[in-house]
């Protein structure tokens, strides 16, 4: 097993502006003959379940069912290496909190048909493309908001408790930890795009260290939302991908030729002092320096190289997705692009 389990940040209606894209996204490919059938593994019913039978016994279970998840879970997620499994388990059961956060996510997801139809197509997609890929297990669990979808050695996990949905009374209690505008986004309808973002982040695309200017940023991050449009469901909304309210989607919609405006007057396409790009890139309420009273989106880097890999791949339709992805080159995007959007 790997020394540590990657945690990443929690990083979101369908209105395609050129024609072009609506084609894409209606002549999917036939992934029907790819054989696939993802169910999710329900740890945390069989945890919760543990209760009755004994930590001897629910320990030596759960080890052998879950194995890598299990440690993952009482060494990294809940507990650290301090403590034995036996000793957490006695813990989280003692705990109304856990007792509590169980209760409601299991009567939010009393069972996950929807979304083990969605990853299958999600990730029938993804091996359409990528053929060598390996599908992981995907296992079901809450940590009390630790983690949302880590990745171990075989496994995807699905924080339930950080899917509940925008008005879950737990969300209120830990606003000084996790901000409403995340929060707000913890909704079952996040799970497979947040699942396909990470997988993608994580096992294909992972960040380049050389990577440092702002416009390789854009790119960057702009193609892995270009990839989650190839292998989401269609009717996925572009707001949900991003992390978006509709108010922000709209928003950029809108001012997307000023956006750009002022990356250029500003010339940040090539800054690479990391506090600075950030602004452009990081989750936040808003970004500072554009939009009166507060109302701009956030990450809008993120947001332009998404539209500017959208007009790349609207350019040049010769270019493959695999083509796409490999390609580190972020100027001759840019410039093949044509990307200048109207004020």
């Amino acid at each position: 097993m790997t020394d540590n389990v990657k945690h990443p940040q929690i990083y979101l209606i369908f209105l395609c502006v050129l024609t072009f894209f609506s084609c894409k996204q209606g002549n999917k490919p036939d992934v029907s003959n790819i054989r696939l059938d993802i169910k999710i593994e329900r740890f945390d019913k069989d945890l919760f379940a543990g209760k009755q039978k004994g930590i001897p016994q629910t320990d030596a279970f759960l080890q052998k069912k879950y194995t890598a998840f299990y440690d993952d879970y009482t060494h990294r997620m809940v507990g650290d290496q301090t403590y034995s499994n036996a000793a957490i388990l006695s813990t989280l059961y003692k705990d109304q909190a856990y007792a509590d956060l169980n209760h409601e996510a299991d009567s939010v997801f009393k069972q996950m048909e929807p979304q083990e139809k969605a990853l299958t197509e999600t990730f029938k997609y993804i091996k359409y493309y990528y053929p060598k890929i390996r599908v992981p297990r995907f296992i079901a669990f809450i940590s009390g908001f630790a983690v949302q979808t880590p990745i171990g050695d075989d496994y995807m996990g699905i924080g339930l408790d950080m899917f509940l949905g925008k008005n879950s009374k737990f969300y209120r209690a830990i606003v000084k930890s996790v901000p409403l505008y995340l929060s707000a986004r913890f909704r079952p309808e996040y799970i497979v795009p947040r699942i396909a973002e990470t997988y993608a982040r994580e096992e294909l695309f992972p960040q380049r260290d050389e990577n440092h200017s702002l416009l390789a940023k854009m790119v960057e991050n702009g193609k892995i939302l270009y990839f989650m449009d190839q292998v989401l469901d269609g009717q996925t909304p572009d707001a949900v991908k991003i992390g978006y309210t509709e108010k922000q989607l709209t928003w950029c919609k809108t001012y997307e030729g000023s956006i750009w405006a002022y990356l250029m007057e500003n010339n940040l396409l090539f800054e690479t002092d990391f506090q600075k790009i950030q602004m452009y890139l990081s989750e936040a309420p808003f970004t500072p320096g554009l939009g009166e009273k507060n109302e701009s989106a956030p990450k809008l880097g993120v947001w332009i190289g998404w539209q500017m890999v959208r007009k790349y791949m609207g350019e040049n339709p010769k270019v493959t997705l695999q083509e796409l992805m490999a390609d580190q080159d972020a100027q001759k995007i840019l410039t093949a692009a044509k990307y200048k959007p109207k004020m």
